[in-house]
């Protein structure tokens, strides 16, 4: 028994393959295109120098903790806010601009026995990408450089904000972004020894960072 769909023609075997090849083509070039059009929201932001906190906290022989920052950073990356995909993260640090707040141990700070800021004058952190954790957390793993070493580093960040700032300028109200990023690493494991093994300088950093960025 012979069952018939359609009385419409069927088309002529020349232009059924003809179909054949432009549907395949169209399909390639779709395929071909769909990474760029997932990633056409992403934009560069840049950290804005005057609302950026990168600051320390390190125990001191077990009394309290000492608060410094560095005075000097900048830094980028990119974000679609669309997805919440975070990429091409850079953080660089000027280490001899550390304070805090007492200059004797500021020096001793960008000396040999800690920052060793002439010879290395940048502490960097990136990050290629992050993992969304809630709503607005994200778990961003890194590696950050020190001493002319790498070492892993994740940072625990919250997205606070984004919305057109309420101050502008000459060129208009810019496009903000505020986030909120916590982590710690050891300075031991990058040869950071000065008063470890007595306990008088606490091994672990914990980092403070708080930022507002532009998107460019």
């Amino acid at each position: 028994m012979r069952f018939i769909a359609s009385n419409a023609a069927s088309p002529a075997p020349g232009r059924r393959a003809w179909l054949a090849r432009a549907g395949s083509a169209a399909l390639a070039c779709a395929a071909a295109l769909w990474p760029a059009a997932a990633t056409a929201q992403a934009a560069t932001y840049e950290l804005d120098r005057d609302h950026l906190t990168v600051a320390f906290l390190v125990d001191h022989i077990g009394y309290a903790k000492i608060l410094g920052m560095f005075r000097a950073a900048k830094g980028s990356y990119r974000f679609d806010e669309a997805t919440a995909t975070l990429s091409q993260v850079r953080i660089e640090v000027d280490t001899a601009s550390v304070f805090s707040n007492q200059r004797k141990r500021d020096d001793h700070l960008k000396g040999p026995d800690f920052l060793n800021s002439r010879e290395f004058p940048r502490m960097v952190f990136t990050a290629d990408g992050a993992r969304r954790v809630g709503e607005r957390g994200f778990e961003i793993a890194g590696q950050l450089e020190l001493l002319g070493r790498k070492q892993p580093l994740t940072l625990q960040a919250t997205w606070n904000k984004s919305a057109e700032s309420p101050l502008g300028g000459p060129g208009g109200k810019p496009y903000v972004m505020g986030v909120s990023a916590r982590g710690s690493f050891k300075r031991s494991a990058y040869g950071m020894n000065y008063a470890v093994a007595n306990g008088w300088v606490g091994d672990e950093v914990a980092l403070i960072i708080e930022f507002e960025a532009v998107r460019q």
